[in-house]
């Protein structure tokens, strides 16, 4: 990908809903939700503070992350589908998902 996002703005590439429930029952395309959650791609260099100074964005590529459903700007970049969200707009990072989806 050849997108680099400024100030404190992260790329995020939305992780798949789940094709079937607990029970085994498939959920059609038209009843899924969009997914609120995803995989950090690309982070920005920080936004700056009050005094003018940068601060680093806590964010790093790699990390899982929740996010609010109407959060980010959706885009397509070299036919793959992205958000583009303000670091604010995510509201965590899953933890312990990265090491467990590697040695999956």
């Amino acid at each position: 990908m050849k997108f680099r996002p400024l100030h404190d703005r992260v790329v995020v590439k939305r992780i798949d809903a789940e094709e079937k429930t607990a029970g085994g029952i498939i959920i059609p395309d038209t009843a899924k939700e969009k997914p609120s959650q995803g995989e950090v791609v690309a982070v920005g260099p920080g936004g700056r503070d009050e005094a003018g100074k940068l601060v680093p964005p806590d964010l790093k590529a790699g990390d899982r992350v929740l996010f609010g459903k109407w959060s980010g700007t959706e885009v397509k970049i070299d036919g793959v589908d992205y958000l583009i969200m303000k670091e604010a707009d995510i509201l965590g990072v899953l933890e312990g998902t990265t090491a467990a989806k590697k040695a999956a």
